[in-house]
C-alpha cells in the first residue's frame, strides 16, 4: 500500500494505482477524454495532468503511478490553464456542428467543455474536411470529428483483434483510418459497432435506419411488425435516465404500440425457437460424432470473424439461424399465413443492441422467404430517439404484454442477452430432449458471468457434455486457437459444446447500446436478465406455448425438411484483406 497527499487528503492505495484512481479515491474528479475504464490508459489527450510537488512539469495522471509521499495537486492554476488550452486546442481542429451532432449531449468533449468553462476559442478554427466514410452497412466514421484519442483502434486491436482501424501519419496528418483507407465496408470489420460505443465524441455512429421505419410507419398500405431483442429491455430504460439494468419489457412493448407498429412481437420467442433447432442439431452431432465440437452463436459479428480468420470451423458452426433472422423469415411466411396478410405488405423491423444486425440482415441468403426476411435493423440508441421524437417517455409507460402468435417467451428466451445464456438456454432443453425429464437445477452458473473463457460439464443421463463460453473476439480467438491445436493434432476436442458472443459481456455489451457503456454496466443488465428469467412461469423453450404451436402448425418438428429449409443457414469464407466473400467460398452443410 502506498501513502500518498491528493490535495492534503491523505490516501492509501496499493501499488501501481495510477493518480487518477487515488485521486477519484480521495473525492477529486481528474477530468480525462481518452482515458475508458475498460481500456488501457494511453495518455493522449494529455487533459488529466497534474501537479506533483518536487517533479519538474505535468504528470499525465492516468498514466502515473502514485509514489510514496507524493504530495500531488490536482487544480492549480497552472493544471487548470493547462487543461482548458488543450480542449480549445482539441476544438479548433473539430468540426463544432453540435446541434446537429449525433452526439449532442451525450458527447464527452462537449460536457469537458462545459465543465472546463471553454467559452470562446483563443485558438483560430482550422478544419480541413475530410470525407465522410459511408461504406459499411453498419458503421459510420466522421474523421471531422475524430479527436485521435485512440479508443477505437484499441478496442478493434486489443479487445476484438480484429485490427479494422488504425493510427496512419504523423503529426498534423495524423489520421484513424482501415487499411489503403479503402472504408470500413471494404475492410475486415466485422461491425460489432465496439469502437462505436467506445468513441466519445461523434466521430462512429450507427447507419440509421429510423427514416425508412418512420415512412413505413406512415404508409397505411405496410402492416409493419416489431421484435425486440432480449438485451435491449434491459438497456432502453438508460436511453430515458432509468438506472442501468432497468427491466422495461412491458413498457417498451407499451411505447412500441404508441408509435403505431401494427404488431409488437419479441425476439425472445425466436430465442427460444433457436434452442429447439440448435438443441436437436446438438443431439444429432453427440450420437453421430461428427463435427464436434457444436459452436453455437447468435452473434453476426462472431459470425464474419470466424468467417474470416477461422474459415476452417464451418463444418464445425451450428447451422441454425439467429432469431433476428428466424423472426423474420417467420413473420413473412407462418405469420402471413396465420393472420392472412399478404407477404409483400409486411415489413419487418428488429430493434437490437447490435450494429453488426444491420449487416446480418442484408446478406444475401436472408431471403428464403421469398422476401428479405428482416427489413430493417434499428439499434438502442435509435429507438431510443424515435420514442423521443414522437414525444413518448418510456418511464411514463404502463407494462403490456407483447401480441399473439410469436410474442411469448420463456426465461431461456430472455437469458439469450447475456454471455452464457444462449448455453445455459440450449442445456435447459437438451437435457429434456434427451432423458425426458426435466433439469431440476435450471441455474447453471458455471456458464454465467464476465470471465473471458469459461467452462462447465454437464451430465446428461451419464453423458458427460463439456462446454465452454467465449464473449470478446479476442477470447474467441484464444478458444478457437486452442481447439484448432486439438483438432489438428487428435482429431477430436475436449470439448462438444460451444459458445462465442462478439462483443464483451454478450449481447448486454453490443455496439448498438448507449453510450458510455462499461463493463460494469453490461454486468448489471445481464443481472437483470436472470431476474427476469427467475420470474417467468416457463423457464424452458420447449415449454413455450407460441413455439409449440409454430411446429404444430408449421414446420412439423425441429430439423424437420421445412424447418431447416426456412430456419437455417450456411456459411462463406472471407477474405482477410478486405472481409469480401472470396471466389472459393465454403459452404458448411
Amino acid at each position: 500500500m502506498i501513502k500518498t497527499k491528493i490535495n492534503n487528503v491523505d490516501v492509501e492505495t496499493p501499488e501501481g494505482t495510477s493518480i487518477l484512481w487515488a485521486a477519484r479515491k480521495a473525492g477529486f474528479n481528474i477530468p480525462t477524454l481518452c482515458q475508458h475504464p475498460d481500456l488501457v490508459p494511453g495518455g493522449q489527450c494529455g487533459i488529466c495532468v497534474v501537479e506533483i510537488e518536487g517533479v519538474p512539469g505535468l504528470k499525465r495522471s492516468c498514466m502515473t503511478p502514485v509514489g510514496e509521499g507524493f504530495t500531488v495537486r490536482t487544480h492549480t492554476q497552472r493544471v487548470m490553464t493547462v487543461r482548458k488550452q488543450l480542449v480549445e486546442l482539441i476544438l479548433s481542429n473539430h468540426d463544432t456542428d453540435c446541434l446537429t451532432c449525433i452526439k449532442n449531449n451525450s458527447c464527452e468533449l462537449q460536457k469537458l467543455a462545459a465543465t472546463l468553462g471553454v467559452d470562446t476559442l483563443e485558438y483560430p478554427k482550422f478544419e480541413e474536411k475530410l470525407p465522410i466514410d459511408k461504406t459499411s452497412v453498419s458503421i459510420v466514421r466522421d474523421p471531422n470529428k475524430c479527436i485521435l484519442c485512440g479508443r477505437c483502434t484499441q478496442v478493434c486491436s486489443d479487445i476484438q483483434t480484429v485490427n479494422a482501424l488504425a493510427i496512419n501519419n504523423r503529426g498534423c496528418d495524423t489520421v484513424i483510418t482501415t487499411a489503403f483507407d479503402a472504408g470500413l465496408g471494404n475492410s475486415v470489420c466485422i461491425n460489432c459497432g465496439q469502437c462505436v460505443v467506445h468513441c466519445p465524441v461523434g466521430a462512429l455512429y450507427e447507419n440509421s435506419q429510423i427514416e425508412q421505419v418512420w415512412e413505413a410507419l406512415h404508409d397505411p398500405d405496410k402492416f409493419v411488425v416489431v421484435q425486440e431483442a432480449p438485451a435491449v429491455r434491459v438497456m432502453l430504460g438508460e436511453e430515458f435516465g432509468m438506472p442501468p439494468g432497468s427491466l422495461v419489457s412491458g413498457k417498451m412493448h407499451a411505447a412500441l404500440r404508441r408509435l403505431n407498429f401494427d404488431a409488437v412481437l419479441d425476439t425472445n420467442f425466436a430465442a427460444d425457437l433457436t434452442i429447439m433447432e440448435e438443441g436437436t442439431e446438438l443431439l444429432s452431432r453427440l450420437t453421430s460424432g461428427k463435427n464436434l465440437p457444436l459452436i453455437t452463436s447468435c452473434s453476426p459479428g462472431w459470425i464474419k470473424f470466424m468467417e474470416t480468420f477461422y474459415h476452417d470451423m464451418i463444418p464445425h458452426m451450428s447451422t441454425a439461424k439467429s432469431p433476428q433472422q428466424m423472426f423474420g423469415t417467420l413473420s413473412k411466411t407462418y405469420y402471413a399465413q396465420q393472420k392472412g396478410i399478404p407477404p409483400e405488405k409486411i415489413v419487418s423491423v428488429s430493434i437490437m443492441p447490435c450494429t453488426a444486425k444491420k449487416f446480418e440482415c442484408q446478406r444475401p441468403e436472408m431471403n428464403i422467404s421469398g422476401y428479405q426476411d428482416v427489413d430493417y435493423v434499428l439499434t438502442t440508441r435509435e429507438i431510443g430517439r424515435m420514442m423521443r421524437e414522437a414525444g413518448i417517455d418510456l418511464k411514463e409507460m404502463p407494462d403490456e404484454p407483447a401480441d399473439d402468435i410469436m410474442g411469448d417467451y420463456t426465461g431461456a428466451g430472455t437469458i439469450f442477452g447475456a454471455t452464457g445464456g444462449v448455453m445455459e438456454a440450449a442445456i435447459r432443453s437438451a437435457y429434456f430432449l434427451v432423458t425426458g425429464r426435466e433439469l431440476e437445477n435450471l441455474d447453471v452458473i458455471p456458464v454465467r458471468g464476465l470471465k473471458g473463457i469459461k467452462e462447465a460439464e454437464i451430465d446428461i443421463d451419464g453423458t458427460k457434455v463439456k462446454v465452454a463460453v467465449a464473449h470478446s473476439c479476442g477470447k474467441a480467438r484464444e478458444l478457437m486457437d486452442k481447439v484448432a491445436a486439438q483438432l489438428e493434432k487428435d482429431g477430436k476436442c475436449e470439448y462438444q459444446f460451444i459458445e462465442v458472443m462478439a462483443c464483451p459481456g454478450g449481447c448486454v455489451g453490443g455496439g448498438g447500446q448507449s453510450w458510455g457503456s462499461n463493463m460494469a454496466k453490461r454486468a448489471r443488465r445481464g443481472e437483470s436478465l436472470y431476474e427476469e428469467d427467475k420470474l417467468m412461469p416457463h423457464r424452458r423453450s420447449h415449454e413455450n406455448p407460441s413455439v409449440q404451436a409454430v411446429y404444430e402448425k408449421f414446420l412439423g418438428k425441429p430439423n424437420s425438411e421445412k424447418s431447416h429449409k426456412l430456419l437455417h443457414t450456411h456459411y462463406y469464407k472471407r477474405s482477410t484483406v478486405d472481409g469480401k466473400v472470396l471466389p472459393e467460398n465454403k459452404i458448411s452443410e
